[in-house]
């Protein structure tokens, strides 16, 4: 047989975007088998997710880690940590993706001393920290230090890089969570942008980079990107994204080499969209999202993670992510996708898009300029309020049938689903003995890490020319890497930073969000305010008021807000003080508020143990009288031991009418204070 000649006039292919899988949990040494068994599987790059102590500059046994500790991702408390989370994979050859940000240097300065110690020529280190504080103020809420010590931070990391790790993307401007938050197109554009100028000013003026290597600077900024199943739409973003970047680039910072304007980004596809109920149109959503991002040439991604399709139920298991990856594999491997130039130049429909998106994305950041940048835009809570308002209008377009999700609001009838029969075994769990075992090894570190084998200097030292450091003007990033060299532990090094810098809580976007759901007459809000007044009238007070708290460390806080403004338009008092907060202080706030109901909003997996903590708190203050509610990602048999633990309602994603589940926490309210049901439909 001859071999098969390429058919006549077909091109050289393309080659194959990055394939990574965001993956990492319970400790390092399971993270890193995952990572060897998904690479041996065809994956080209790693994406490690940390977990919520490791972003937000905690170690596992601090009062916060509780119930966090390896869930969402790997913890990583020190550099034996991350040595054991890279064991046998050689870091000079690999280009790795770490999704952290407020601990983004802690974590780069780790992992350069690991590579240093396999003898690796760090210039050759490849891969990215996405390092984009301000979206973790508007949307994610793993912001630990102010936006000015923060964008410090950031700038340091970029000046170190472009000297000593020339091939490291040091920052990841990432507009994923704002979608996640409720952004619109334009809106994810132009927070974005706004974000990468309020970086590169302060790059640029920080003097730490002369005016002629800024090209490499933004040669290395890459962004991080969502699309959604409006695949038409994203296609036309992406290609609006990099026409502004071009534009800005040439404009603002006199970047002459094409090459170093050229708009890099990743993508992980859209799980705001991904759906609890037939949890299997996911498969289809995913692809459709994909598609968004990979078709057009000109616009392509330079690396793709697609979630699972059962990540509304909780954690993939290593079947299902590598489901994910086979997706991309069959587009890349099997299709003609990479053998032709771009397949829309030229379009009417695209162009016409793409300049519309263009125009008004401009818009709106000409507007964040003139507030001082995005930083500005981020203090005086006008970035917050406008993705919460965005949000709750998608909300109220789905609950209005408006906007169409299969198997959600339309087309709801469906056949026993196989992949979901069992659900114990459809999602991964994470053993709760995995926290104890991570804090035991962490106390053993700090009590061994002076002698062999490790020998490291004693980290009191390091730590103090930390703060002496951040106290002046000099890069933090050498007296980073002195910490993570000292064996000192990421709680150690951010509290340090702590010290000198302070904390942040961002503003809530609540209380200035608009109506989303209009009241009229007759309406279904309209039917719960009245079950709201007659209840509070019966109760002999002004208003109900409802608490809406997050435990632990789970700074996803869009579910939290979007209760917290239906609540407020349906005549509540709400009292949302944001995320952050120890089941103590839950308590406290609901005692001092003299509250009517407690929501508690937990999608990290942490609610087996937080929530039990709030109602034996309630309990024990004689406050057995105020029903507590929970939402989030929870799987039904933990559903089940809430609701044996006293938990009066639990909601998860496939719960979407909101209107309903204020008017069920009305009736709990009320079964609470052993009042009559109320004849009123909800």
């Amino acid at each position: 047989m001859t071999e098969r000649q390429p058919a006549e006039g077909r091109r050289e292919k393309d080659r194959p975007w990055l394939m990574r899988t965001y993956a990492g949990h319970s400790t390092a040494e399971a993270s890193n088998e995952l990572y060897r068994r998904n690479l041996a599987k065809g994956q080209t790059g790693l994406s490690v997710a940390f977990d919520l102590p490791t972003q937000t500059g905690y170690d596992s046994d601090h009062i916060l880690a509780r119930g966090e500790v390896g869930r969402v991702g790997v913890p990583i408390a020190h550099v034996g940590d991350m040595r054991r989370l890279f064991q046998d994979i050689p870091l000079e050859q690999m280009n790795t993706s770490m999704t952290i940000n407020a601990t983004a240097m802690w974590l780069l300065a780790l992992y350069q001393v690991v590579a240093e110690e396999q003898g690796a020529d760090i210039t050759k280190l490849q891969g990215t920290t996405q390092n984009d504080i301000v979206k973790e103020y508007l949307s994610r809420g793993t912001h630990v230090f102010p936006p000015g010590p923060s964008l410090r931070l950031t700038t340091d990391m970029i000046a170190y890089t472009v000297s000593h790790l020339p091939k490291w993307n040091p920052i990841n401007i990432c507009s994923y969570h704002l979608q996640e938050a409720g952004a619109t197109p334009v809106q994810e554009i132009a927070y974005a942008m706004s974000t990468a100028i309020a970086v590169l000013d302060a790059v640029r003026d920080s003097g730490q980079v002369p005016q002629e290597r800024m090209g490499d600077v933004v040669g290395r900024i890459s962004f991080f990107v969502n699309a959604g199943v409006r695949f038409i739409e994203e296609m036309c973003k992406m290609r609006a994204f990099g026409r502004i970047w071009d534009q800005v680039t040439r404009e603002r910072y006199g970047i002459e080499n094409p090459k170093h304007r050229r708009f890099r980004y990743g993508v992980q596809v859209n799980s705001l969209g991904l759906t609890e109920a037939q949890p299997e149109n996911n498969v289809q959503r995913i692809v459709l999202e994909m598609l968004a991002v990979t078709l057009s040439k000109d616009a392509r991604a330079r690396a793709v993670q697609l979630p699972a399709w059962n990540e509304a139920l909780g954690l993939p298991r290593p079947w299902d992510q590598q489901w994910s990856l086979r997706i991309q594999q069959v587009l890349a491997y099997e299709s003609d996708l990479l053998e032709y130039e771009d397949i829309f130049e030229g379009s009417k429909v695209i162009e016409a898009k793409v300049d519309g998106l263009v125009e008004a994305s401009l818009a709106e950041m000409d507007r964040i300029e003139e507030m001082g940048g995005a930083m500005a835009a981020v203090e005086s809570g006008y970035l917050k309020s406008q993705l919460v308002a965005s949000h709750a209008e998608r909300r109220g377009r789905i609950e209005s049938g408006q906007e169409k999700i299969v198997g959600v609001n339309i087309f709801e009838g469906t056949e026993p689903n196989p992949l979901t029969a069992d659900l114990d075994t459809a999602i991964q769990t994470v053993d709760p003995a995995v926290e104890a075992r991570v804090i035991e090894a962490l106390q053993r570190w700090r009590d061994s890490r002076y002698q062999p084998p490790f020998n490291h200097p004693r980290p009191c030292k390091a730590l103090e020319r930390l703060k002496e450091a951040a106290r002046g003007t000099e890069n933090l990033m050498e007296a980073t890497l002195e910490c993570a060299r000292a064996g000192a532990t990421t709680g150690e090094w951010a509290g340090a930073l702590r010290e000198v810098f302070g904390e942040f809580r961002a503003p809530t976007g609540v209380s200035s969000a608009p109506v989303a759901v209009p009241v009229e007459e007759g309406s279904t809000l309209a039917l719960v305010r009245r079950k709201v007044d007659l209840t509070a009238k019966d109760l002999g007070v002004g208003k109900l008021r409802f608490l809406v708290g997050k435990p632990g460390l789970d700074g996803h806080s869009n579910g939290a807000e979007q209760i917290a403004v239906r609540a407020r338009d349906a005549g509540f008092e709400v009292v949302y003080q944001g995320i952050r907060l120890t089941p103590e202080q839950i308590v406290d706030a609901a005692l001092a508020e003299d509250v009517h109901a407690v929501g508690l909003s937990i999608l990290s997996g942490s609610h087996a143990q937080l929530v039990p903590d709030v109602l034996e708190r309630l309990r024990v203050a004689g406050a057995t009288d105020i029903p507590v509610i929970a939402g989030g990602i929870i799987p039904n048999g933990d559903a089940e031991q809430l609701r044996e633990a006293g938990v009066a309602a639990v909601f998860t994603p496939k719960d979407f009418d909101i209107t309903g589940i204020i008017g069920r926490i009305v009736d709990e309210i009320r079964k609470a204070n052993k009042l009559d049901p109320l004849e009123v439909p909800a």
